[in-house]
């Protein structure tokens, strides 16, 4: 019943509360990224997410305009110049990812999943096995299993696992669960840093 129901009853009520409470967070940080950095306030991207059908995910733009064609592009480490100076703050309170409450209203995505993978990385979604592709029987989420057991810091093959370990756990308590952990991550800002390509590639 919570697989079916409850858990998009919760995610559109609680969305709705996240906007109306944290307007005033939404409007100072859309203006302070407007002020030092000018338009866009909001990052768009293309990710993976229910069913391996793109979506487009909405943050808080953290980045020099056109960041995604610089640098390393995928990955943003510890130091990195194209982070601005409200980018540098909202990403340490995660507060870049408040406007993904929309895209929980729009129903793509949930608070809790598989946290929702770029277009191209790690690889597409044809590659893809079929036990990896079951990641995506859930909506993603803004935070999930694998995103409060190491987050950035752990390779993909053995992130996927956990998701897929999620999708076959999925319920109310570890729902719960996972929100805690995740609020007690954010607030000492634990594993919030890439720590470079966390992609182990295949031996020759």
């Amino acid at each position: 019943m919570y697989r079916k129901f409850g858990k998009r009853f919760l995610d559109i009520l609680l969305s709705v509360i996240v906007c109306v409470i944290l307007a005033p967070v939404y409007l100072i940080t859309g203006l302070a990224i407007r002020i030092e950095s000018g338009k866009p306030v909001i990052f768009r991207q293309k990710r993976l997410g229910l069913g391996g059908r793109e979506f487009e995910i909405y943050k808080f733009r953290s980045m020099v305009q056109n960041a995604e064609h610089t640098g390393s592009g995928v990955y943003s480490g510890k130091g990195d110049a194209r982070v601005t100076k409200v980018g540098r703050i909202i990403r340490a309170t995660s507060i870049d990812e408040l406007p993904q409450a929309v895209n929980i209203l729009k129903g793509d995505m949930s608070f809790i999943g598989p946290r929702p993978p770029l277009t191209y990385h790690p690889w597409p979604i044809e590659e893809y096995t079929p036990e990896q592709k079951r990641m995506f029987d859930v909506r993603p989420g803004i935070t999930g299993w694998a995103q409060v057991h190491g987050r950035k810091a752990v390779e993909w093959h053995k992130r996927i696992e956990m998701n897929v370990w999620y999708v076959d756990h999925l319920s109310f308590l570890l729902d719960l669960k996972i929100f805690f952990m995740t609020i007690f991550k954010v607030l000492v800002n634990a594993d919030n840093e890439n720590k470079g390509a966390t992609l182990q590639q295949p031996k020759a």
